[in-house]
């Protein structure tokens, strides 16, 4: 008798398993930065096109060109996709390469925060202004100054300071700057050597720049130590997010090359953070990226994978899972594709 059970494909199981849809299919869409304004989410993500630029380290196979702003008025409902917000044609010191962005919003205006790299082909971060949460966004002649490396993450504190959260190894260029100055080698710390922090910063009043200099971002075990370099597992390769819960701040990020969503907790913006656990384990694709809101008395994780594209790492897809917590304010660990996972 035939064994059906030895034709199934691995990713056909993984995908059908799945416990979130794709959010959009006709465009592919990554890195999405949700925010809840006037009653709605408005989500701003990176927008994947395949360039035909072989796969490495250096993401180079990442071409993106602009950004859409895609909203929603339910978790359930449709989703509006509101057209090219921002093309990287139109942002003066443009040399290539937009990646993940961000958005925060104050006094009627909104704010579009992008890496981009310059044309020395260094990663820089820019701001651009609109009037509406969906742009179209007008690009500021010059990047922030003093900003590097990719990945912004707008956090709106309680008080009403903006921070953003920025950094990202490997192709994101962070550690050019781990000495605290551009080095186009890029050194990386010994692997017993605390492993590179992403950043923060609080933002001037008009959020056009930083209102200090950025400073390191410290996660650290229970006992207090730095995570070090060596810890794939839980320490920091890319995708800031903060959020508060019950008074608590949470950062969370990306592991990149391990494939995990992390959290740690602290008590003010700036760290330093305790590891607590994972958020996410690794979906198809090479890694993922993140963003947390509450809305209607509800948390939710919006994440990508690749499922669309049939795992193609650079053309992927955003979705969103219901983020539950503990008692004691952990995160529950979510599992995309249920009891099934991805083996690297």
């Amino acid at each position: 008798m035939e064994n059906n059970h030895a034709l199934i494909n691995p990713f056909e199981a993984l995908v059908s398993n799945a416990i979130a849809r794709p959010l959009v299919e006709h465009i592919y869409t990554a890195d999405p930065a949700a925010h809840v304004w006037n009653g709605r989410i408005y989500i701003y993500p990176s927008h994947d096109i395949d360039a035909g630029i072989p796969e490495n380290d250096n993401g180079d196979h990442f071409d993106m060109r602009d950004y859409h702003v895609l909203s929603m008025a339910s978790i359930d409902g449709e989703v509006t996709d509101h057209g090219v917000a921002l093309s990287v044609k139109d942002i003066p010191w443009a040399g290539r390469q937009l990646w993940d962005s961000d958005a925060a919003n104050k006094n009627g205006k909104y704010y579009l925060y992008f890496p981009l790299k310059d044309k020395e082909d260094i990663f820089r971060i820019g701001v651009a202004v609109s009037d509406r949460p969906e742009g179209p966004f007008t690009p500021e002649p010059e990047p922030i100054k003093g900003s590097f490396s990719i990945d912004p993450c707008l956090f709106k504190d309680s008080d009403g300071e903006h921070y953003m959260y920025f950094g990202g190894i490997w192709g994101g260029q962070l550690q050019r700057w781990y000495k605290g100055k551009y080095d186009p080698t890029g050194p990386f710390p010994n692997a017993n050597e605390p492993a590179i922090p992403p950043f923060v910063a609080k933002l001037s009043d008009n959020m056009l720049g930083f209102a200090e200099t950025p400073k390191a971002v410290t996660i650290v075990d229970r006992a207090g130590n730095p995570l070090l370099a060596s810890d794939e597992e839980r320490r920091f390769f890319e995708a800031s997010w903060m959020h508060k819960h019950n008074d608590k701040y949470y950062y969370s990020y990306s592991t990149g090359n391990t494939h995990f969503l992390c959290y740690a907790t602290g008590n003010n913006p700036y760290g330093p953070f305790i590891y607590q656990g994972k958020i996410l384990t690794p979906v198809i694709g090479w890694t993922t990226h993140h963003s947390i809101i509450e809305f209607n008395n509800k948390w939710y994780l919006f994440y990508h994978d690749c499922t669309v594209s049939g795992g193609k790492t650079h053309l992927r897809s955003i979705k969103v899972s219901e983020l539950k917590y503990n008692d004691d304010g952990t995160i529950q660990t979510i599992h995309p594709y249920g009891d099934l996972s991805p083996v690297w």
